[in-house]
């Protein structure tokens, strides 16, 4: 590959862990849950993934074992939140914390170990084209698979009767209650939908982005598809630009080492994070866009006491 080719190509493989996790959040704070412990649960799903892969020599299993350790995890999350109604922020952020201390501890034994990376999707006559060919149709297929899935989410959120479901708990859980919907069961399960994606990422991160086990190789990437949500102002489309966005910049170490610039690791390092506070601070100063994209009860704990 040629420096330009690999870094379009690399730039969507980074940001399918980013999407990932993003679709993920969408779909709970689309019903009204703010989930902050996104960098938890991917941790440990990283961790118990690669541990699952590492062992059985199958990237399938290690899939679903880290999708599983992020419904754990998730629910963990949903019952303090939704059916102890405690204050969805502190709760996120402890959930996260404690995934972050449950990795370290699953992936101890495999620390610094790696894995097979699966292989690449090469279509047929379109993996030839050049330029296009190695940057659009030579790639893993769990990168296909993410966005044929945001594709799927941004449909049902906006034209099935579930997305309709979802959106209102979000928007009014009271005025839902009254149709019918059942605020704790949607929530719940767009928690647990949140849990298994967060999952996915994390399996994807550490079993074929980086085939590898490291404690701490998230990195705060699940911080990163927090703010993606916002960034995209909960609109699927703009999720995905987001994602491909901050791909891209994470990749800015690589490059330019490969160029040879003489720019301090650190700096190239961090350079996502800076990127992110930057395009929220720039967000925010329009206050009312924010408003009329957000979902109104989002972070509101709901106990059904108005429709009793």
């Amino acid at each position: 590959m040629t420096t330009i080719e690999f870094f379009l190509a690399g730039t969507m493989s980074a940001a399918t862990v980013f999407l990932l996790a993003a679709l993920g959040e969408l779909i709970a704070e689309k019903s009204g849950m703010l989930n902050l412990g996104v960098e938890g649960m991917m941790a440990v799903s990283a961790a118990a993934g690669f541990v699952a892969t590492y062992e059985t020599g199958s990237h399938l299993i290690g899939f679903a074992v880290a999708g599983f350790a992020g419904i754990i995890v998730s629910l963990v999350y949903a019952t303090v939140a939704i059916t102890f109604l405690a204050n969805q922020v502190a709760t996120g952020l402890a959930v996260g914390i404690l995934g972050l201390g449950l990795s370290a501890l699953i992936g101890r034994k495999h620390e610094s170990l790696t894995v097979a990376s699966a292989g690449n999707v090469h279509i047929p006559m379109l993996s030839d084209i050049p330029l296009l060919g190695p940057v659009l149709f030579q790639h893993n297929i769990v990168v296909y698979l993410t966005l044929a899935t945001a594709v799927a989410i941004g449909y049902c959120l906006k034209y099935t009767r579930l997305g309709l479901a979802i959106r209102s708990v979000g928007e009014n859980p009271h005025a839902a209650q009254a149709l019918g919907y059942s605020v704790p069961l949607i929530r719940y399960g767009a928690v647990v939908f949140g849990g298994l994606f967060a999952g996915f990422a994390g399996a994807y991160a550490s079993t074929i982005y980086t085939p590898l086990w490291a404690d701490g190789m998230i990195a705060g990437r699940g911080w990163i598809a927090v703010a993606l949500v916002v960034f995209g102002t909960w609109k699927t489309g703009r999720i995905i630009l987001g994602a491909y966005l901050f791909g891209m910049v994470s990749l800015g170490e690589l490059i330019a080492q490969s160029l040879g610039a003489a720019v301090p690791s650190q700096l190239l390092s961090s350079l996502p994070y800076i990127v992110t506070i930057v395009v929220l601070a720039i967000i925010s100063t329009n206050a009312a866009r924010l408003k009329l994209h957000a979902p109104f009860a989002l972070g509101e704990s709901y106990d059904g006491s108005e429709s009793r």
